[in-house]
This record gives C-alpha cells, sequence and structure tokens, in this order.
C-alpha cells in the first residue's frame, strides 16, 4: 500500500506596502471627514420639518380666552403669523407653532451661531445668522413645513435687523441697508449712509423702502424713499427737527408716515409731499421706546400711534376714522379688521370703522399687540410673547 505524503499549508505572508500605505490614507481621511463634519455647520443645526397645516375654516368665537403663548427669546418680527404658522425665535433659532393649537410643528436652531434677526413674507421664513462678529449666514426656509428654500453668505453688521414686505427683505443698521429678494436669495441693491451721517430710521411697505438720515452739518433729518426692486431714489425731503428731536417712522405702507415730537406727518408716497400733519397726545414715555404699527388694508393705511388706530385715506392721508386702540388691527378680508380694545378683540368695517362683531376677553388685553387671524385663533403679538385667544 503506498504511503501518502502530509500536505503543507502555504506561509502567511505580510500584505503588500501598497495596502498598508491605501488603508492608512484610508483612516486618515475617515478620522478628517469625522473631526470636519463634528466641526461643521451640519453638526450644529438642529432642524425639523412638518407637514402643511390644516387651518379651521372657522370664525373666531363671541368670547374668547387664552388657548396657548409662547414666549419669545429674541426680538419678535413684526408679522408673526404666515402660511397658517406662528414664529417664535429664541438666541439660536426660532419654532414654528401651529396657528390654531399652539403646538410645534417644526424649529431650526444652530449651536454655533446666533440669530441677528428673523422675518417671514411670500410663504417663506428669512433669517440672518451672527457667527463670528458679523450677521454673515443667510437662509430661507418654507413656512408651512420648515423644509430649506435657500442658503446664502452675506455680511451684515451684527447689529442688523430684518423687515419684509410682498418679494422684498430689508436688512438695515446705523451705517446702511441691504434689499434681498426673499424668494431668489439674490442682493438686489444696497445703500450706505453719506460720510458722517447715519441712518436713524428705516422701513420697507408697499409703498418702496424708505430711510431716515441725520447728518452732523444739518438740523434737519432727511427722509429718502427708494424703489424696493431697482434701488432707484424717488424722492428726498428735509424734516426741520432740531438736533437730538425724537423723529421716528412709523411706516411705509400706502403712505409714508413720521412721527415728529407729537405729530403725524403724513407724506405722499410718489413724490414725499407732505399730506397731512396730525396732532397726537403726548408720548407716555421715552418717545425712542414707544410701539409705532402701520399696515396697508384695502385704500387705507391703518396706522396704530399712542393709544389711537387712525385709517388713512392713501391718496389723501386724511383720517377716514380713528378710535382707541390698544395695538394695530388686522384684516380678516378687504372689508373688515379686527381692532385689540381694552376688553377684547372688535371686529370693525373697514370702510367705516363701525361694530359688525366682537369677540370679548375677560379681563382685557395688554397694550402694544398686533393682531393675527388664524381661522378661529385670534393670535395677538406682544414684544415679548405670543397669545393665541380661542
Amino acid at each position: 500500500m503506498a504511503s501518502s505524503t502530509p500536505s503543507r499549508s502555504p506561509s502567511l505572508r505580510p500584505p503588500p506596502l501598497r495596502v498598508w500605505v491605501w488603508t492608512a490614507a484610508t483612516l486618515a481621511l475617515v478620522v478628517v471627514a469625522t473631526l470636519l463634519w463634528r466641526g461643521s455647520s451640519v453638526a450644529a443645526t438642529d432642524s425639523t420639518t412638518a407637514p402643511e397645516p390644516a387651518v379651521p375654516d372657522a370664525a373666531p368665537a363671541a368670547r374668547v380666552a387664552p388657548a396657548w403663548s409662547a414666549d419669545a427669546g429674541a426680538p419678535l418680527p413684526r408679522r408673526v403669523v404666515e402660511s397658517g404658522r406662528v414664529l417664535v425665535p429664541d438666541e439660536h433659532g426660532f419654532t414654528a407653532l401651529d396657528g390654531a393649537t399652539g403646538e410645534e410643528a417644526w424649529h431650526y436652531r444652530r449651536a454655533d451661531a446666533r440669530l441677528c434677526d428673523v422675518t417671514a413674507v411670500n410663504g417663506l421664513v428669512v433669517a440672518v445668522f451672527r457667527t463670528r462678529d458679523r450677521c454673515d449666514e443667510a437662509l430661507a426656509l418654507t413656512a408651512a413645513t420648515g423644509v430649506r428654500a435657500w442658503t446664502r453668505n452675506l455680511s451684515l453688521r451684527g447689529d442688523a435687523v430684518l423687515a419684509s414686505t410682498d418679494r422684498v427683505v430689508l436688512a438695515s443698521s446705523a451705517t446702511g441697508i441691504v434689499l434681498l429678494d426673499p424668494v431668489g436669495s439674490n442682493v438686489r441693491w444696497r445703500h450706505a449712509a453719506p460720510e458722517g451721517c447715519r441712518l436713524v430710521g428705516s422701513d420697507v411697505g408697499s409703498a418702496g423702502v424708505v430711510v431716515l438720515e441725520r447728518c452732523p452739518d444739518s438740523a434737519a433729518v432727511q427722509l429718502r424713499l427708494f424703489d424696493g426692486f431697482s434701488g432707484e431714489a424717488r424722492w428726498t425731503r428735509d424734516l426741520a427737527v432740531p438736533e437730538g428731536g425724537a423723529v421716528r417712522l412709523a411706516g411705509v405702507d400706502r403712505l409714508v408716515d413720521v412721527v415728529a415730537g407729537d405729530a403725524l406727518l403724513v407724506h405722499r408716497p410718489d413724490d414725499g409731499a407732505l399730506l397731512q400733519q396730525l396732532p397726537l397726545p403726548a408720548a407716555a414715555g421715552e418717545p425712542e421706546d414707544e410701539a409705532l404699527h402701520q399696515a396697508g388694508v384695502g385704500d387705507l393705511a391703518l396706522v396704530w400711534a399712542r393709544g389711537t388706530v387712525r385709517a388713512l385715506d392713501g391718496t389723501t392721508g386724511a383720517p377716514v376714522w380713528q378710535l382707541p386702540a390698544l395695538g394695530l388691527p388686522s384684516a380678516t378680508d378687504a372689508a373688515q379688521v379686527w381692532v385689540p380694545e381694552a376688553d377684547g378683540f372688535v371686529q370693525r368695517d373697514l370702510a367705516t370703522g363701525s361694530e359688525v362683531g366682537r369677540a370679548a376677553v375677560e379681563g382685557g388685553l395688554t397694550p402694544g399687540g398686533r393682531t393675527s387671524v388664524v381661522g378661529p385663533v385670534l393670535v395677538y403679538r406682544l414684544p415679548d410673547r405670543v397669545v393665541g385667544f380661542a
């Protein structure tokens, strides 16, 4: 019988040097990528999205009470309601609440940046963040869902604030303004204050973009109007205000209105001509701290200043009606507005100011608010919080 020879296992050889090099390079890339990701804005971002809201098709009840409230951790935008959501900012971002329930729908926050300011327009929430000493990162999210629409870099001062109107976002500071397209994200134009001068006010509305410029060599304050899209300067007017005197923009919707001392100066938007000089009661506190609100509704400009809402004719500036109010009304349609008053919200005819409905609030309302409507809920925006009445 033939004897068998035991088989010998092949000897194990170390992998070639090139394999070690490839392996080490791959591990190094993984480590670097991990470190870069951990230090990136992506890792520092906490965001959620939501489905489109279903706004109830109902009107406010005859008696309402606070159904929900939310404190703001940062200055609230002038108009907090957009696409059925209520926008509430904080130090590092913002939350969008369901306007009907007050529950969180979605949020966006950056742990590595601070919120400069935020506004809402054209179905979008537009925000600017500060990563170092300047407001340098802007983004837009769809208001209804929180889905990102665009992101871009900017270079704004660290104290820049935002305001908006249809298809225009205004970023302003004491040294100049920048106009953004909220839908397309591009910078439309810029305006810098002349050397040695400063902007003491700026605003945007249906009439255009208005700035108040004060220069050291003149006792007058210049009121200037620009086209919101092209940046073309339409007109300039001098306001005779003593150096250090209080002058504030009330708004730029339908009419261009300025509060100077104890007068409301009403200007025509096409050429800046002074239409009306309406007397105001003396300011209760420091004029620089007073709240002024204006909105265009139909053919009227609604102006709330020093405890009174005035409906001004959009052509002549003459008061159509006026009455005591705690804040700026909100339009439910082209014919009626909800006015916050001492004992609740009063629905008034836009043309005459006559009462056509009421949503009483036990204990009344806090002064200084701005009203919006989401289905059966009256959303009341105060300087430091938002309250939903249902």
